[in-house]
């Protein structure tokens, strides 16, 4: 054996399953955010009109917390299903700006990891694979890194579904207890860490701003529009200059 042998370090490249688990490490603080919404969802299925296989039924093919809590309001009045479905759609509009942010990364998979991909694809997991693909694009396994989160994530909306339709129908006005408080605290403490230069805290406040501004506008069509502008600022912040890193 050669001295260039011995001194040379081994390249270790992480497999498939030490990347699912990464994944799946990664996104537990935001499942710990989604925990109290998936109980809380479960709990009100079932006062809305919704049957308890109805309900899992939902969480399993839906799997979309804000627009499930908005179909269960819409159940609750009486809505007619296409307006549910229309409504619901829009709600998810979002998912078209999360596409087009992870479609460079993973248009080069085959359409069976394409398609489970894009049905897991929450805010969460995009949260979490978006800075993954922007830390390390050329990973050979970003793919199981995407799927250890995304599965984590539904697993955990089922098992609090679940709860929710039966231990949560123990508990006294579950829904007013303030759980959900976890949700908005988590993503704050996603997005911070972004805000290094001009441009992203420029498209953060603006974002924040017209939320807040655009609450009234129905079908959650604020978000899209507050989303949208806060893009737009920071596109346009960012071509007044290099973009200058905050201390």
């Amino acid at each position: 054996m050669t001295q260039a042998n011995i001194d040379t370090p081994s390249l270790i490249t992480p497999s498939p399953f030490s990347e699912f688990l990464a994944g799946a490490r990664d996104s537990f603080p935001l499942i710990v955010g989604a925990i109290p919404f998936g109980i809380i969802f479960g709990t009100l299925a079932l006062s809305s009109g919704l049957s308890f296989t109805g309900a899992m039924a939902m969480s399993a093919l839906v799997f979309a917390g804000s627009a499930q809590f908005i179909a269960l309001g819409l159940v609750a009045a009486g809505t007619a299903w296409p307006i549910i479905v229309l409504t619901t759609f829009v709600v998810n509009l979002r998912h078209i700006l999360y596409s087009a942010t992870l479609a460079p990364h993973v248009r080069h998979l085959p359409k069976q990891w394409q398609a489970p991909l894009a049905f897991w694809l929450t805010d969460e997991t995009f949260l979490v694979v978006v800075k993954r693909y922007t830390q390390q694009p050329l990973s050979r396994h970003n793919q199981w890194y995407y799927l250890g989160s995304a599965l984590f994530m539904y697993i955990n909306w089922q098992v609090c579904t679940f709860l929710g339709l039966t231990v949560g129908q123990m508990l006294p006005n579950a829904a007013a207890w303030g759980l959900d408080f976890a949700m908005p605290v988590t993503f704050i403490g996603m997005v911070i860490p972004y805000l290094k230069n001009r441009p992203m805290v420029a498209a953060v406040v603006a974002a924040g701003v017209v939320a807040l501004v655009a609450q009234p506008v129905p079908h959650k069509l604020g978000l899209m529009i507050a989303t949208l502008v806060g893009i737009a600022t920071g596109m346009i912040v960012e071509q007044w200059g290099k973009p200058e890193v905050l201390p």
